[in-house]
C-alpha cells in the first residue's frame, strides 16, 4: 500500500475507531499538513455562530512525536520506503506500518496501534514499536495533550488549568478545559511508558500543551515499545471530570491487560451482530465495515444522545441529529443491540421539550420534532446556506419549516422497536407519550378541504428534497395516517394495561375523548394521492404536471442534477434527490395497505427508479433502491446498488467521505442483507 496525500482527509474518516461514547479519526499521531484531526464525544456540544451548535472538537489525545538527531518522524519529510495501515474490524485496532529514511539517511521501522477501550469508554490507549535499523543513537518521545483543537478554524474551548500528576510511581500530565459557552467541563489525563530500554522521563506544561517526554540510547536492530494512556471525562458523567480522569489513569491496568478486556467485549457485541456473506469477500468486508461504524456510533449508556448523520466521525451536519437515526440507522440496534435502541429512542424523549417549544413557535400544538437537533430538542437547521464566496446568494433552507414528516418517523421507529422487542414498560413510560403528543401536532397541521372532504398537509417537503414547496406529499400523508393509526391503538392498549399511566398522560397532553375520535376521523379522511388506473402514487399533487426528465441526457457528469439545473429548475422537473414514493412503499411493505401489493411496487419502480438523481443525488438512496430491485427480481440491479451503498466511504464513489461517515447508508446496507424478501405481499 502506497501513501497517498491527496486522500488523508478522506483516509481520516474511514479509518476513525470508537467505542459509542467517543469516536477518533484516523489522523497520524505525528501530524501531518492540511490534516483534520478530531476526537468527538457525544453530547459535548458547544454554540457557533449561523448553525447554533456542533460537537466541538475535544482535545487531541494522539500527538506523538518521535525526534531523531533533532528531526522529526513526519511523512512529509524524508523517504516513506514502506507504509501499510490497517483498520482490524473485529477489535477495532487501528495499526499503521512504516519504514522511513529521514532526511539525513537514518532508516526507521515504526508500528503503531491505537484503540479506545469499548469495556471503560473514558480510556484511550496508544502504542508505537520503534525499531532503528542503521544507526545507533538518542531518540526523543514527545508526548502531547493538544488543548488547542480546531472545528475547522473554530476554537470551542477556553483553557482552565493544567499539571504534572505524579501519584505513587506513577508520573503524567492533566489538562483541564471548558467550552466556551455551553460551559461542559472536560479533563483529560495522559502518561506514558518505554518498554525494552531504560529512559528519562521529563514532564513540562507549556500552555495548552502539557507534554511528557522520554529520551533512550537507540541501539541499531533493537525495537523498544512507546505506550501511551489516556482517559478523558466530562462534566456530563462526572462533577469533577478532572480528578476522575487522574484517578481513572492511576488505576488503569496494563496494555495487554486493557486490550484483552476489549477483546472479549467486542466478541459479545459480534456475536450478536456479524453477518457473514460466502463466496464474495469484497461485499463480506463492506459489510463487515459498515456494521464496525454502526456499532462505534452509539451507546446504551446514554439515552441523552443519538447518532448523528456523520456519526463521530466528521464535522459534516455539525453532529446534529436527523431522521436517518430512526428510519435507517435504528432498525440494526432493534434487532442486534436493543439497549442501543432503547437508548437512541429515549434521546427523543428527552428532547419532546424542545419538540413542544418549536410547534407551539409554529403555531400548533403538540410536539413537532426539529429537523436537526442537538441537545434540546430545539431546531438546529440553519436558516440559510452558508458559503465561504462572499459573492454568493444565500439560499433559505426550507427543510427546518417544511420537511414535517421526521415526527411521523419517529413514531415508526418506537412501534417497530416495541413490536419487536415487547418491551411494554418502555412504551408505557416513554413511547406513548410521544406517540400521542406527535399526534396532537399532526390534528393542528392537518387542514380540512371543505369541498373535496378531505384532510391535506400543504406547503410541505416530502422525502425527496428537489422539490420544496409541495401539497399532500404521498409519503408524508401515508405516514401521518399511518402514525394516527397507530396513536389509536397505543391509546387503547395503555388504557387497558397501565390504566394509572393512561390517566395520567391524558391530563398531562390534555387528552379529551375529542382528540381521540379526531384522530380517527383524520385516519379516514387524509389525502393519498394515488390513480386506481394506473396503480401509480402521485409524489404530491401536481408533481405528474411538472417537466420529464431524461437523466441519461446530462451524463457524463460529477454533481447532483439540481447542482447541474439550479434550484428553480429541478423544482420544476420529474427528478427526485432520493426516494419518496419507492421509500414510502418500502417502510409500509407489511402492512395491509393496498399499496403494498408487488404490482403497484413494479409499476412505481418502474416510474420513479429512472427519475432518482441516484449517483449524485443522495447517499440514503442506493441502500433502499437495492432491496425494492431484489424484490422485484432485478439481481444484477440489485447487486449494484447493493455495492454502490457498501462501498460508499470505503471508495469515497461520492467525492465528501472526508466529512464523516454516511450514517444512514451504513444501516440501509444492514437493512439491504436483513430485509432483503421482507415484502409480504
Amino acid at each position: 500500500m502506497n501513501f497517498a496525500p491527496e486522500q488523508l482527509r478522506t483516509r481520516e474518516t474511514v479509518f476513525t475507531i470508537g467505542n459509542g461514547h467517543l469516536g477518533t479519526r484516523g489522523s497520524f499521531e505525528e501530524g501531518y499538513p492540511k490534516a483534520m484531526p478530531a476526537t468527538l464525544v457525544h453530547g459535548v456540544y458547544d454554540d457557533v455562530p449561523v448553525i447554533y451548535t456542533e460537537l466541538a472538537n475535544c482535545p487531541d489525545w494522539l500527538s506523538l512525536l518521535i525526534i531523531v538527531d533533532g528531526e522529526n518522524f513526519r511523512l512529509d519529510r524524508g523517504d516513506i520506503l514502506h507504509y501499510e495501515r490497517q483498520l482490524d474490524l473485529r477489535y477495532g485496532l487501528l495499526s499503521r506500518s512504516v519504514r522511513w529514511r529521514s532526511p539525513n539517511g537514518k532508516t526507521l521501522d515504526l508500528r503503531f496501534e491505537r484503540f479506545a477501550s469499548l469495556p471503560d469508554r473514558q480510556v484511550l490507549v496508544l502504542r508505537c514499536h520503534i525499531t532503528p535499523i542503521d544507526f545507533n543513537g538518542e531518540i526523543e518521545v514527545q508526548s502531547s495533550l493538544n488543548g488547542y483543537p480546531e472545528n475547522q478554524g473554530f476554537d470551542h474551548w477556553e483553557q482552565i488549568d493544567q499539571g504534572k500528576l505524579k501519584q505513587g510511581n506513577e508520573q503524567g500530565a492533566w489538562l483541564q478545559v471548558r467550552t466556551r459557552h455551553s460551559q461542559i467541563e472536560l479533563g483529560m489525563a495522559a502518561k506514558i511508558a518505554v518498554i525494552g530500554t531504560n529512559s528519562s522521563l521529563h514532564i513540562a506544561t507549556p500552555v495548552g500543551y502539557p507534554t511528557l517526554t522520554a529520551t533512550y540510547k537507540a541501539i541499531a536492530g533493537q525495537t523498544i515499545c512507546i505506550e501511551k494512556f489516556v482517559t478523558l471525562f466530562t462534566s456530563q458523567e462526572t462533577a469533577v471530570p478532572v480528578q476522575a480522569a487522574q484517578d481513572k489513569l492511576v488505576g488503569l491496568p496494563d496494555y495487554e491487560a486493557l486490550f484483552t478486556a476489549h477483546q472479549q467485549s467486542w466478541d459479545k457485541v459480534w456475536e450478536h451482530s456479524d453477518i457473514e456473506i460466502e463466496g464474495n469477500l469484497k461485499a463480506q468486508l463492506a459489510v463487515r465495515y459498515n456494521l464496525f461504524q454502526l456499532l462505534i456510533s452509539a451507546s446504551e449508556h446514554n439515552d441523552r444522545v443519538s447518532v448523528s448523520a456523520k456519526t463521530l466521525s466528521g464535522f459534516g451536519y455539525r453532529g446534529h441529529i436527523f431522521w436517518d437515526t430512526e428510519i435507517f440507522i435504528l432498525p440494526f440496534f432493534t434487532f442486534t443491540q436493543p439497549a442501543i435502541a432503547r437508548s437512541l429512542l429515549t434521546y427523543r424523549y428527552h428532547t419532546l421539550a424542545g419538540a413542544r417549544r418549536k410547534a407551539l413557535h409554529s403555531k400548533y400544538q403538540g410536539a413537532m420534532f426539529s429537523w436537526e437537533s442537538a441537545t434540546t430538542g430545539d431546531e438546529m437547521t440553519p436558516r440559510t446556506s452558508i458559503s465561504t464566496d462572499p459573492y454568493a446568494e444565500t439560499v433559505r433552507i426550507w427543510c427546518r419549516d417544511r420537511e414535517i414528516h421526521l415526527s411521523a418517523d419517529i413514531v415508526y421507529a418506537i412501534w417497530h422497536y416495541w413490536q419487536a422487542t415487547g418491551d411494554d414498560s418502555w412504551l408505557c413510560e416513554y413511547g406513548a407519550e410521544i406517540i400521542f403528543d406527535t399526534a396532537l401536532f399532526w390534528i393542528s397541521r392537518l387542514e380540512w378541504h371543505v369541498e373535496k372532504e378531505r384532510y391535506e398537509l400543504c406547503d410541505v417537503i416530502g422525502a425527496d428534497e428537489y422539490h420544496e414547496k409541495v401539497d399532500n406529499n404521498a409519503f408524508t400523508n401515508r405516514m401521518v395516517q399511518w402514525h394516527l393509526e397507530k396513536a389509536v391503538a397505543v391509546y387503547d392498549w395503555l388504557q387497558q394495561n397501565f390504566p394509572d399511566r393512561s390517566l395520567e398522560l391524558r391530563q398531562k397532553l390534555q387528552l379529551t375523548s375529542e382528540h381521540l375520535q379526531h384522530w380517527q376521523t383524520a385516519i379516514a379522511k387524509i389525502y393519498i394521492p394515488y390513480d386506481d388506473k394506473t396503480e401509480l402514487i402521485e409524489q404530491f399533487e401536481g408533481f405528474f404536471q411538472l417537466q420529464d426528465i431524461d437523466l441519461k441526457e446530462y451524463e457524463p457528469r460529477l454533481r447532483s442534477i439540481q447542482a447541474v439545473l439550479g434550484i428553480d429548475e429541478t423544482n420544476q422537473r420529474q427528478v427526485l434527490k432520493q426516494p419518496d414514493v419507492l421509500m414510502l412503499l418500502y417502510l409500509m411493505r407489511d402492512t395491509r395497505s393496498g399499496l403494498s401489493c408487488r404490482d403497484i411496487l413494479q409499476k412505481n419502480w418502474d416510474y420513479y427508479a429512472p427519475r432518482t438523481d441516484i449517483t449524485y443525488g443522495s447517499s440514503l438512496t442506493p441502500a433502499i433502491h437495492a432491496i425494492l430491485a431484489a424484490n422485484l427480481d432485478k439481481s444484477a440491479e440489485a447487486d449494484e446498488l447493493f455495492m454502490r451503498a457498501a462501498l460508499v466511504d470505503l471508495e469515497d464513489n461520492r467525492g465528501n467521505t472526508e466529512d464523516g461517515i454516511h450514517a444512514a447508508s451504513t444501516g440501509g446496507v444492514w437493512q439491504a442483507v436483513v430485509f432483503l424478501g421482507a415484502f409480504n405481499y
